[in-house]
């Protein structure tokens, strides 16, 4: 797939490269497409329609914005750079297709998403976590049918992980969760100017509608994933062990005894929460987080290192006096439904859903209410 080589020249400009006179900065994330080849392939992969409204992300000069404006009814173009919304402007002044491009200028992840039908895009890399969970934002996504869009490679093949990959993540199944998630193709760094450092992939992710768990559900979703986690190579056994997350858990199953009991989940179909894109996002895991019904945090116990292999209980045998009888419910419940030995690098999204359940249905959460 990629373009044919290019002898490489030094250049005064610190290693910016040009075209229309407009100088590409990597730092900002600026690797433009040039091999049409591969433009074209996107674009066919994308399966546009031609009543389609294209929202792309970062077009740059207009190389893909070109046949996204052939292919679709109308493009809103995203760009943050002045002088490629410029350009962009300049390159279709005058033709045919320039009353179906609407550029908007500014930064994507804090401007209101316009409508649109499907997102194509070559975005730059550093916006990959949160622009997908913009997009999967449940209380503020599009109706949109898809996206397509091109990221670093290692970050594609974490989207798409399964069960027992080593790139298999706490952003593997939140996106999962979210949506349908495949690889579309893989993309060399030669097909860029400037070429970036690493190669790329394009990956398809389509909402899903209705999603597997209630909405109102995704705050304690994510605290229990965050736990799970933090030490995906452990088992749940000795995760759920811990003197620190015995003792959180058990304040936790105590709060909620003293105010009543959660609403049944099906009483919380219709509710709707905020996600935090960074809590979904980030699987390095410092601090487990437990949040009220509202989305606020109430109490954190430390998530300690991702690789970490071992760890011992802590505390003296009287503290962990204290916590036996909530640790043998917490383990009671992983070992009734064969949960203790396993672990969460070899989990499915529905293991984790049930696993869910089960605590849910013990009384145990991971949400509080003050």
């Amino acid at each position: 797939m990629a373009g044919g080589k290019i002898k490489k020249q030094k250049q005064k400009s610190g290693g910016n490269h040009f075209q229309g006179g407009i100088p590409f900065h990597k730092s900002k994330g600026q690797h433009i497409l040039k091999n049409p080849n591969l433009i074209e392939t996107i674009v066919q992969k994308s399966g546009i329609k031609p009543t389609d409204v294209i929202l792309e992300i970062g077009p740059g000069t207009g190389n893909l914005t070109k046949k996204l404006l052939e292919s679709g009814k109308k493009v809103v173009a995203v760009e943050l750079d002045s002088r490629m919304v410029l350009e962009l402007k300049r390159r279709f002044q005058g033709t045919p297709l320039s009353n179906r491009l609407e550029v908007i200028q500014g930064d994507v992840l804090k401007c209101e998403l316009p409508y649109f039908d499907i997102c194509v895009a070559n975005i730059p890399y550093q916006i990959s976590s949160p622009l997908v969970f913009k997009l999967l934002d449940v209380n503020r996504r599009q109706n949109f049918r898809c996206a397509i869009i091109m990221f670093q490679r290692e970050f594609a093949m974490r989207l798409v992980a399964q069960p027992g990959d080593k790139l298999y993540c706490r952003l593997s199944v939140n996106t999962q969760l979210l949506a349908r998630v495949n690889h579309l193709l893989k993309v060399g760094k030669n097909n860029f100017r400037p070429p970036p450092k690493v190669d790329s992939s394009v990956v398809r992710i389509e909402p899903r509608r209705p999603l597997p768990i209630p909405a109102g559900k995704l705050k304690e979703w994510n605290g229990m994933l965050s736990l799970c986690f933090s030490r995906k190579n452990k088992t749940l056994g000795s995760i759920f062990a811990q003197k620190k997350v015995v003792q959180a858990l058990e304040k936790n199953f105590k709060t909620l005894e003293s105010v009543g009991q959660f609403k049944n989940d099906n009483e919380d179909e219709d509710t709707t929460v905020s996600i935090d894109i960074s809590d979904l996002a980030d699987e390095t895991v410092d601090k487990i987080v437990f949040f009220d019904q509202n989305g606020d945090e109430v109490m954190e116990v430390d998530g300690g290192k991702a690789d970490d292999d071992e760890m011992e209980v802590e505390g003296s045998d009287d503290e962990a006096a204290d916590d036996s009888s909530f640790k043998a419910k917490l383990v009671g419940v992983l070992k009734k439904y064969d949960y203790a030995d396993k672990r969460s690098s070899k989990l499915t999204q529905n293991e984790f859903i049930h696993l869910l359940s089960i605590f849910n249905q013990a009384g145990i959460h991971f949400t509080s209410t003050k």
